[in-house]
């Protein structure tokens, strides 16, 4: 199975369905524009544009490569894998400063909504022969105040060992290694999964040919995917990743914080790791 998947998966097509998952995000939600804020916003990313063309000279065979590659990215589908990987973590930094909770990381481009509910302690969906070290993450969900928060939800998505996410790679169950698990009357929660692997973006597409460009390394770390929430509280999205891991000091997404970096033991029957790690929600 995993040699049909590394051949099949593409930069196209985990674009597209990232880009068209996006748009299904956007149909539901409705934002009201400030024909100010535009103005404000859109003139100063223009202003900075043209002082990078002055200051570097850019020649017209740079700008008609940058016309190009322009084009390229909407037709491979890539902007949300190119606007989640270089621009979101400054997005949630300035989204986050005020939060006095956990500490939030990017979404990134690959979150479906709707995972199955599951009870406080659970196994997320997988096949039967998913390979990767069983890991045990746990953990209580309370308010700033320490109040527990009772029926808390923790959704989890994650990369299977190989890098991939379901819905996003051909041959992988709907549900792979997705879920949404119901904290107990005092916020806790026990969810049973493996252990993800580093991976690398899609670089057969746009994206990959900039990294080439540029000389950069297309790596993410392992991580794993979060939102937790409860009734009066704000939604914290969040990644954490694993100390010691690949590619944790050099993040292509410069998502990485210290407060996210997880140190998971050996279980003491040897049959995987396990972790603990609080999340602390702020009132609405």
């Amino acid at each position: 199975m995993t040699d049909i998947i590394t051949e099949q998966a593409t930069a196209a097509g985990s674009g597209a369905a990232a880009t068209e998952q996006f748009r299904s995000k956007q149909r539901m939600e409705t934002a009201e524009v400030d024909t100010k804020r535009v103005d404000t916003l859109v003139t100063e990313l223009l202003t900075a544009a043209h002082d990078i063309i002055r200051r570097h000279k850019v020649t017209y065979a740079e700008y008609d490569a940058l016309k190009s590659w322009l084009i390229q990215v909407g037709e491979d589908g890539e902007w949300p894998l190119f606007l989640d990987v270089w621009l979101e973590h400054v997005v949630e930094e300035v989204a986050g400063e005020s939060r006095e909770g956990s500490k939030g990381s990017i979404e990134g481009p690959y979150y479906v909504p709707g995972s199955p509910r599951l009870p406080a302690e659970a196994t997320l969906p997988m096949r039967e022969d998913e390979v990767g070290t069983p890991l045990l993450f746990q953990g209580q969900v309370t308010g700033v105040d320490g109040a527990p928060l009772s029926g808390a939800t923790v959704e989890m998505w994650h990369a299977d060992d190989d890098g991939y996410y379901s819905q996003f790679a051909p041959g992988l169950p709907e549900w792979n290694l997705r879920g949404t698990v119901i904290a107990d009357e005092q916020g806790n929660f026990k969810i049973h999964t493996i252990q993800p692997a580093p991976y690398q973006i899609p670089t057969d597409g746009s994206c990959g040919r900039l990294i080439t460009a540029a000389g950069w390394h297309a790596w993410r770390p392992a991580h794993l995917h979060l939102k937790v929430s409860a009734p009066g509280h704000q939604l914290i999205t969040t990644q954490l990743y694993f100390k010691g891991g690949e590619y944790v000091t050099d993040d292509i997404a410069s998502a990485v914080k210290p407060e996210l970096v997880l140190d998971p033991t050996p279980v003491a029957d040897g049959s995987g790791r396990e972790v603990t790690y609080d999340f602390v929600l702020d009132k609405a």
